[in-house]
């Protein structure tokens, strides 16, 4: 697999969250242009990681607030993915040449993740905030919430 192109139909209909796919999507492109560079991979593997449990924090909160009925198995299936990269963090520490292999679980995994999983939130988030950002991001964040702030 090559690099993954943003499409209208990975749209979630919520700019704030298609924004954030797409970064993810930047970082799975570069993740699949440093394949074969070891120090590049464990930059990039490590910022992947970090924004991406970023962005689920900022789902969850989202979908929260909505109502979303689904949030705790949507949350499972983050955590499960979480799980599942930090496996192949681990195989990668270990010495293992896992750059192919990841890079084709991230692809298939996200696309199948934001057009089923994803697309299933965006009525509740559009009921609850409308398609405004400003509305989304004036609750207080995931961030502040967790640390009291």
């Amino acid at each position: 697999m090559a690099h993954i192109e943003w499409t209208d139909d990975l749209s979630v209909g919520i700019e704030a969250i298609d924004r954030q796919h797409q970064r993810i999507i930047g970082y799975v492109n570069k993740l699949y242009d440093n394949l074969h560079d070891r120090q590049l991979l464990a930059d990039v593997l490590a910022d992947t990681v970090e924004y991406t449990e970023s962005h689920f924090g900022f789902e969850e909160t989202m979908m929260e607030e909505a109502g979303y009925p689904y949030l705790r198995a949507h949350k499972r299936i983050h955590d499960l993915f979480i799980r599942r990269v930090a496996k192949y963090k681990e195989r990668f520490v270990a010495g293992e040449d896992i750059g192919e292999e990841l890079h084709d679980t991230l692809v298939r995994w996200l696309i199948t993740h934001i057009k089923s999983e994803d697309a299933n939130y965006s009525a509740s988030l559009v009921a609850k905030f409308g398609r405004d950002e400003a509305k989304m991001t004036k609750k207080k964040s995931w961030f502040a919430r967790l640390f009291g702030d």
